[in-house]
């Protein structure tokens, strides 16, 4: 089974999650975009949608969907998106799609994240893939030594700026044993936006598509 094949899995099984008639946080990347368009297949009916990119909101529309501003609503009870790592207690690596700051904002709104992704994305630790963080320009370069005091290699995404205008640095090397507190560590730094660790905002549910069918952990 392919990559592409696992994740229209869980994009179907995402659909499940979705509670009809109320509003809906959609995430971001390859993954959530079948998750959106099983979710205008199936018939079922939102109230709409908040989401965390200009493509996925292009997305919902392109389907009839209506799209808020997430300042328009209070809470959500279901967000959806998928992560390019999670470990065993649902913390998340995102960021991957250049999104992380929007995910986090509508995350925040969420009783429920919903993550979704192909079996590949579950890690013991945090790390192996880069760690974006969203950054103010002028401090780069003073992030990048922050990292590298802690041993990783950051490095600015050529030709990439976040909806917010802002580029990312993705950093190498980590092993990130307690995202929690390298979370609360790298967003008290001056010029970050934010960082791509989710454990403030984990997961409390993960679809992950496997050869044999989808596998559900709780968290």
């Amino acid at each position: 089974m392919t990559q592409d094949e696992l994740k229209q899995l869980v994009a179907q099984a995402a659909v499940a999650h979705v509670v009809e008639g109320a509003w809906l946080g959609v995430g971001t990347g390859s993954t959530v975009n079948l998750f959106i368009d099983a979710l205008a297949a199936s018939g079922k009916r939102i109230r709409g949608a908040v989401s965390s990119s200009e493509a996925s909101t292009a997305r919902l529309r392109g389907h009839g969907i209506e799209v808020v501003d997430a300042a328009s609503v209070d809470r959500l009870p279901v967000y959806v998106d998928g992560a390019d790592e999670i470990d065993g207690r649902g913390h998340m690596i995102k960021g991957g799609g250049a999104a992380l700051t929007r995910e986090k904002i509508v995350a925040d709104l969420a009783d429920r994240f919903v993550c979704i992704a192909d079996e590949s994305k579950l890690v013991d630790v945090l790390g192996r893939f880069p760690l974006p963080v969203e950054v103010i320009p002028m401090a780069a370069p003073q992030v990048a030594r922050r990292f590298a005091a802690l041993g990783g290699q950051a490095s600015l995404r050529l030709g990439v700026l976040t909806d917010n205008g802002h580029p990312i640095l993705d950093v190498r090397g980590l092993r990130i044993a307690d995202p929690l507190a390298m979370e609360t560590e790298v967003n008290q730094w001056p010029g970050v936006v934010t960082v791509g660790i989710f454990a403030r905002h984990r997961a409390k549910l993960a679809l992950l598509g496997m050869p044999q069918g989808v596998r559900t952990l709780d968290f």
